[in-house]
């Protein structure tokens, strides 16, 4: 990061972006019917991209909750995450357990927009689209440079970075 910024700094300043997005979706009333679907990427058919801020973010409040574990999935790639390599779920997100999703706090923008109750569908878009703007920003602020990838890329990217291969 660029003019002596700190991740103790940028981690709050994602936060406070994706609270306010949480408002402005609570706001809203969608309804999540805890189906897990949105995080069973290849079944649904679809994909869950972020900001490498929200990566830096995420990395950041799973390691102060001493959660970042170093392995390699099945193709040797190294991964930042246990249940990559212990229980082979390279299908959807590593997160997901038994159905559940045990990274609420550090989740990204993506799947917090995400809901699949019919009438969230009209507003997604536009939502993920004002606050990925805002994550933009914050790459700008804190002179990092933009970066978006695939979320298990990017934990993988993690991993690298931060010295756990």
């Amino acid at each position: 990061m660029s003019d002596g910024r700190t991740i103790a700094e940028l981690s709050p300043a994602v936060a406070g972006v994706l609270a306010e997005a949480d408002r402005d979706i609570a706001a809203r009333g969608a309804v999540c019917r805890s189906s897990g679907r949105c995080c069973r990427f290849e079944e649904w058919g679809h994909r869950l991209y972020v900001t490498g801020v929200e990566v830096v973010h995420f990395g950041e409040i799973e390691n102060r909750k001493g959660k970042i574990e170093k392995g390699k999935d099945e193709a040797g790639r190294v991964v930042a995450l246990k249940q990559f390599f212990t229980r082979g779920n390279v299908e959807g997100c590593p997160y997901q357990v038994e159905g559940m999703c045990t990274a609420r706090e550090g989740r990204p923008l993506g799947c917090r927009v995400y809901f699949c109750d019919e009438g969230a569908q009209g507003w997604q878009n536009e939502v993920y689209e004002k606050y990925h703007a805002r994550l933009k920003e914050v790459h700008a602020r804190f002179g990092v440079a933009y970066r978006y990838v695939e979320w298990r890329e990017g934990l993988r990217e993690l991993a690298a970075l931060t010295g756990r291969e």
